[in-house]
């Protein structure tokens, strides 16, 4: 039933023009407290997995970004992510923003899922884009604050 939403929205939503798809290419985990990451469990720091990054401009100094993603967690868990964004052109390469990102693994809260706000920060170069997000510690749900870095490649 999903699969079938999702074609009829394809071919009746009309997408803008200059919208862009792109793969996104995960990554690396930096903890700040790295003996308490190592002492949980979560010093997992190659976080390899994949996903999809839709941008859509929104002026010439704002994109809104969507992505969705699979990847191996710091707990070395499959951790998959669905989330909503803007990024603002600061310079001609830097983007700041933010988004509203829900989660769901079996390292982060317990096992359930959950919604949180996540600070975005991108340097875009040809068609590459360097992604960082912080992710803080947020009692029991996130135990060790990380820095996360992934790309996005815009083929």
């Amino acid at each position: 039933m999903l699969r079938r939403l999702i074609a009829l929205l394809v071919l009746v939503v009309p997408l803008p023009a200059a919208a862009d798809l792109g793969v996104s290419f995960y990554g690396l985990a930096y903890h700040f407290d790295r003996s308490r990451a190592r002492d949980m469990g979560l010093d997992n720091e190659f976080i390899a997995g994949l996903g999809l990054r839709y941008r859509i401009p929104h002026s010439e100094r704002l994109q809104w970004v969507f992505e969705g993603a699979a990847y191996h967690d710091s707990g070395r868990n499959t951790a998959l992510i669905a989330g909503a964004g803007a990024l603002w052109k600061v310079t001609p390469g830097w983007r700041l923003g933010g988004a509203l990102a829900a989660f769901k693994s079996d390292t982060y809260n317990r096992g359930n899922a959950f919604v949180a706000p996540l600070p975005l920060a991108a340097y875009e170069f040809r068609s590459l884009t360097l992604n960082l997000t912080y992710i803080p510690r947020m009692s029991e749900i996130n135990e060790v604050p990380t820095l996360a870095v992934w790309l996005t490649w815009w083929p």
